[in-house]
């Protein structure tokens, strides 16, 4: 599944794709900013999630500092993963979430690694991203793409240089 997994900047074509497998598949909290609203996929937290990703349609240049990309395996939207630009300069900041379908399938890593060559085809010279200890996955994932990961109490924080490509699965 690995070898088929492409990025694909968000936008109304695969937004509602992408909705249908948050809603199927993942947590509103996972995937998006708190919003009041009923709990669960409700239509106000479905509308909240559509606004969410449209402020960032712009990318890098716009409001937000912020480009999504839905990922695709095997053409179908799995997920999402985004770069932010951070204060530092030549920094983005990244974050995803896949599927419960997706997960445990090398996905991760091959998206994250497609985000790497975006951030580093736009100039970049790092990407950082925050997890929690206990999102194993997530530490693992940013390992093997070649983080250097620090704690900062519960939070672990991982940075990637760009200076050199990614270490081989």
């Amino acid at each position: 599944m690995t070898g088929s997994v492409r990025l694909e900047p968000v936008d109304e074509r695969n937004l509602e794709p992408l909705l249908s497998v948050a809603a199927a598949e993942a947590e509103p909290g996972d995937v998006m900013p708190p919003v009041e609203a009923p709990a669960g996929w409700s239509l106000a937290r479905r509308e909240a999630f559509r606004e969410f990703h449209r402020a960032s349609f712009a990318g890098l240049t716009g409001p937000t500092r912020t480009q999504m990309y839905a990922i695709l395996a095997g053409g179908e939207v799995v997920g999402m993963i985004r770069m932010t630009l951070r204060d530092e300069p030549g920094t983005v900041e990244t974050g995803m979430w896949l599927g419960r379908s997706a997960r445990g399938q090398g996905i991760g890593g091959a998206a994250l690694r497609e985000l790497l060559n975006e951030a580093a085809a736009v100039g970049m010279k790092a990407v950082v991203a925050e997890t929690t200890r206990d999102n194993g996955p997530a530490v693992s994932v940013l390992e093997k793409c070649g983080a250097k990961l620090t704690d900062k109490g519960e939070k672990v924080r991982a940075e990637i240089c760009l200076d050199s490509p990614p270490p081989a699965l």
